[in-house]
């Protein structure tokens, strides 16, 4: 089909193309518009090896040093914290301190596909399973190209519930970083000690002495200071109104998105719908073709002469 002919089809059903995109524009605005809101808590955290006397420049004794300059991934204490942030521990407080799994039961048994669910015979009751699958899909933390400064959000319906899981989070993490040096310390000093009731050597009791003193700076350390794997830039805080998701950009999308969808929906039919003299002939199946004959095949024949020269 030719270009010309295939835009004066279009042209002739502009009626029909403009009604879709109104009707199908309504009908998604309508759904848009009735998404339940949530509310994102926010908080702005870094690394304590960036700030100021570190923890970790005080646990060990070399300074603490990037592996390469290309290698912007967090490392140390800061890495610990991260991974704790969504660990199965974290969804499993969430889960015995807080209200969650009752409002993901409230969730499923509301509608539209409370009912659905009921019929079908699918599991209503909550576990730490789903828990761990709301962490994995509203909680996130985002570096800052500008600064170390990482950035943790977290979105939920009800909004005192937002700012109290992510305060948790935080206090959870971070508890369990201080909770692992301070262990790992303290077996060090246990290790040493053992060690010193029974060596006789005088070299090796001063060299088990210089480092039996850094593992109780370091117990001192984790004991007395504030942060051992991220510090605070920005108070755990909640916005005043719902944010998710955002309504004017996803009605500026669907502006865009549906009348392309309609008009590739009605020139893939044009296209479709051309007249059968247009159309390419058809290849048959099977065709008959009669056997050629085959040309007898002659063979070099060698034969002797009266001189004793073969020839052909």
């Amino acid at each position: 089909m030719a270009l010309e002919e295939l835009l004066r089809g279009l042209w002739r059903q502009r009626g029909g193309i403009l009604l879709s995109c109104l009707v199908l524009y309504a009908l998604a605005v309508g759904l848009v518009w009735n998404l339940p809101r949530s509310y994102v808590a926010t908080a702005i955290v870094a690394p304590s090896e960036t700030t100021g006397i570190a923890t970790s420049s005080l646990l060990t004794p070399s300074p603490f040093l990037q592996p390469s300059l290309l290698d912007q991934r967090p490392g140390g204490n800061f890495a610990v914290y991260l991974a704790a942030l969504r660990a199965p521990e974290a969804a499993a407080s969430l889960a015995r301190e807080t209200a969650l799994l009752a409002q993901i039961e409230e969730r499923r048994a509301g509608l539209p596909l409370g009912p659905l669910r009921r019929w079908l015979g699918l599991r209503m009751t909550a576990d730490t399973d789903d828990a761990l699958n709301f962490l994995e899909r509203n909680f996130s933390a985002t570096p800052s190209l500008t600064s170390v400064t990482w950035t943790l959000e977290l979105v939920n319906r009800d909004r005192a519930a937002a700012l109290d899981m992510l305060q948790r989070l935080h206090a959870l993490a971070e508890g369990r970083v201080r909770e692992t040096l301070a262990e790992l310390a303290g077996r060090r000093i246990q290790a040493l000690e053992a060690r010193l009731r029974i060596e006789p050597d005088l070299f090796l009791r001063n060299s088990l002495f210089e480092l039996l003193a850094q593992q109780q700076r370091a117990a001192l350390v984790v004991a007395a200071d504030e942060a051992a794997a991220a510090r605070l830039v920005s108070v755990p805080m909640v916005e005043i109104r719902p944010s998710v998701p955002n309504r004017p950009l996803l009605l500026v999308l669907l502006a865009i998105v549906i009348p392309g969808a309609v008009l590739l929906a009605v020139t893939c039919r044009l296209l479709l719908r051309r007249p059968a003299a247009d159309w390419p002939p058809a290849i048959p199946w099977r065709e008959t073709v009669e056997p050629r004959p085959v040309p007898p095949r002659s063979e070099p024949v060698l034969t002797r002469t009266p001189t004793g020269d073969g020839a052909c």
